[in-house]
């Protein structure tokens, strides 16, 4: 592999007017998974995570060390069926090598969906334009034995048309620091929610956010005040109340993560990133309540 001029170092963002070393490739998959397992996404030295095993089943397909970057690392036990990596390595595969290859050595909570060749310039965190997450509740008396890792149980009816007034308020670039995580290292509060709604399905509840980014915990964290205007608890009006305070203290505790999955990342077209059908896999295609 010839050194470039510049400190390359692999799967990193390339400065402009650069490339990669000579010979080295850059590879974009879309991967989905069952979190229940793991500590999320991210490498950690305690525990099993996403990261560690797809680079294993990668590095096997490549037949040399392979690592990646990710568009968003979700936290133990949320889980995708959306999430976008990169990659950088010398071995030339086709899309469908790396997919079949990969998923004989992955777990049967990981899957590979997609993969192929990108631009030098993509970054699969930095060159995504937004995120979507979808959150799960079933509302029911008795908490459900078939995806109990896979959904949040309430075990009181819930509002759906008094949420999804509350998600209006969530709409723009705002200051989310009531809904900001202790211990997010994000250098500013401000995140533009383009949309926030709540869709509905028998005993089922989803509530879908698409935003540029989002902080530690957040969708969590909103997930558990929309809860509390479901229970008919609070008002509508108390999400705008939450938000212009600023005070975390005030909002409600955090939702659990087994209802939570990211479902959808957006790129610039010249990525080629492929769109699918948003997930998880066990939900039926909502349409938008109206109300």
């Amino acid at each position: 592999m010839q050194t470039p001029d510049w400190n390359y170092i692999p799967n990193c963002r390339i400065p402009e007017n650069q490339t990669l070393p000579e010979g080295v490739i850059r590879y974009a998959a879309i991967v989905s998974y069952d979190g229940s397992e793991f500590c999320g996404f991210q490498r950690q030295k305690h525990s099993p995570s996403v990261q560690v095993v797809l680079e294993k089943a990668l590095s096997y397909v490549a037949d040399e060390s392979v690592t990646v970057g990710c568009a968003g690392r979700t936290d133990t036990a949320v889980h995708a069926s959306y999430q976008v990596v990169h990659f950088d390595c010398t071995a030339k595969r086709d899309g469908r090598n790396w997919v079949m290859g990969a998923n004989s050595k992955l777990p049967d909570s990981v899957a590979l969906v997609w993969a192929g060749l990108v631009g030098c310039d993509f970054h699969a965190r930095f060159s995504a334009l937004s995120r979507t997450y979808r959150y799960v509740m079933v509302a029911q008396e008795t908490r459900p034995a078939i995806l109990s890792t896979g959904v949040t149980w309430v075990k009181y009816p819930l509002r759906g048309d008094l949420m999804e007034t509350a998600c209006q308020f969530l709409l723009g670039e705002q200051d989310f620091s009531a809904f900001r995580g202790a211990g997010c290292q994000s250098l500013s509060p401000f995140r533009n929610v383009e949309k926030a709604t709540v869709y509905e399905s028998s005993n089922l509840l989803v509530f879908e956010i698409t935003a540029n980014a989002f902080l530690l915990h957040m969708v969590r964290n909103i997930v558990g005040s929309l809860m509390e205007v479901g229970l008919s608890r609070r008002p509508a009006s108390w999400i705008k109340e939450l938000l212009d305070g600023g005070d975390r203290c005030k909002s409600a505790a955090t939702a659990p993560p087994n209802g939570l999955y990211l479902v959808d990342v957006t790129y610039p077209d010249i990525a080629e990133i492929p769109e699918l059908p948003k997930g998880p896999l066990f939900l039926p295609e909502f349409t938008a309540r109206g109300i």
